[in-house]
């Protein structure tokens, strides 16, 4: 029961469907009563379950898009905090696939095995032990996640946070964080499309002088 939390933060990082904010009243019951969270933090994540479940539904989705789709430095796949898009990260996800596989899970869903909320719902089915040293492993990566949502002010932070005093680490504080405001249509530099030819101008054709 006490590994429900998981599987909580696991939904509040993932994509805001209508299904999912119906079952955000349990999702707030499962953070009330887990004893892994403590005060500070469960105020953090109410807020964030209000959040989410407040005003239309397209507004939460498109909160969520503009912070997670737009950029490496908040993105939910771990892995590509360490090696990009490089080779090394493919072998990574298949250790981790192996590790999944070892212990009788295999993934269902199209999201790779290095998407944060995938490696939530894995630990939600293993022990507090374990939880605690895959959290332990990847505490760089989220407190690097936690500082970019904490610099862009928002709410989504809190799930870091939390994760990151289950692994025994001391969460960020906000205060020491400096604030960054970025317009909507600004996209990481790492995720920019690239044109296909060196030459090729922003719109496809004739050159650009550099």
């Amino acid at each position: 029961m006490a590994m429900l939390i998981f599987k909580a933060f696991s939904a509040l990082l993932s994509y805001p469907s209508a299904e999912m904010r119906q079952a955000l009243p349990e999702i707030a019951g499962v953070i009330r009563a887990s004893k892994l969270v403590g005060p500070a933090e469960r105020q953090a994540l109410l807020a964030l379950v209000a959040e989410i479940g407040e005003g239309d539904l397209l507004i939460a989705e498109e909160r969520y898009v503009d912070l997670f789709d737009r950029g490496r430095a908040l993105s939910l796949h771990l892995f590509e905090h360490l090696h990009g898009d490089g080779r090394d990260r493919g072998a990574a996800m298949v250790e981790l696939k192996a590790l999944y596989a070892g212990a009788g899970f295999e993934l269902t869903a199209s999201e790779l095995p290095d998407y944060l909320p995938v490696v939530l719902e894995y630990l939600s089915q293993r022990d507090i032990a374990e939880a605690r040293d895959m959290l332990s492993d990847c505490a760089k990566i989220l407190a690097s996640i936690a500082r970019s949502l904490l610099a862009r002010q928002s709410r989504y932070a809190a799930v870091p946070q939390a994760l990151l005093v289950i692994a025994g680490e001391k969460p960020l504080e906000a205060v020491d964080v400096k604030p960054v405001r970025e317009p909507a249509d600004m996209l990481d530099r790492d995720w920019a499309e690239r044109p296909a030819f060196a030459d090729a101008g922003p719109s496809g054709g004739g050159s650009t002088a550099r």
